[in-house]
């Protein structure tokens, strides 16, 4: 009767481990700038285009667009997103991006991402992202998501989206 017992709570512990009883695991803020920091070291976005808000995915497309059209129509002239989307403050490339301090607020959290320049210190910067929880339909649970980028300076990334083609 014993090794039934013991079948039995290893069934039990097996069963509760599995996939079907496995809770899905979000990632924090901190863990989005982390994946944020990653992409802009790494020159490339892609891993970012998925803890993006609905809205700034449009926002950028919408862009991206009327990029492509001016482009076409002006093939030898640079349009205004020549320099890719302006995912920071300065488009110059940071050889370091950090992670700062989290600020929550209910359904909102903005985080700082500090640039770096090793060579010339007075050209550190630091924007913030800004953060909204999102209801996600296929887990069952909000997560958060990049509706904004605050710029250091003055302005934010959606801003910036539509007046590159206010002219």
């Amino acid at each position: 009767m014993h090794r039934f017992a013991a079948l039995a709570a290893l069934s039990l512990a097996l069963l509760s481990s599995s996939p079907s009883f496995a809770q899905m695991i979000t990632i924090s803020p901190e863990q989005v700038g982390g994946v944020f920091c990653i992409a802009r070291l790494g020159n490339d976005m892609a891993p970012v285009e998925g803890l993006l808000t609905a809205e700034l995915k449009s926002a950028i497309a919408d862009a991206e667009a009327k990029n492509d059209a001016i482009q076409k129509a002006e093939p030898g002239d640079k349009p205004p997103l020549g320099d890719g989307i302006p995912w920071q403050d300065a488009p110059d490339y940071a050889a370091e991006c950090n992670v700062g301090g989290v600020t929550l607020n209910e359904d909102k959290a903005s985080v700082a991402i500090a640039y770096g320049f090793p060579d010339y210190p007075d050209a550190n910067f630091t924007d913030s992202l800004e953060l909204k929880l999102v209801d996600d339909a296929s887990i069952g649970a909000p997560v958060w998501r990049i509706d904004n980028v605050s710029y250091a300076s003055t302005g934010d990334l959606q801003t910036a989206l539509v007046s590159a083609f206010a002219n």
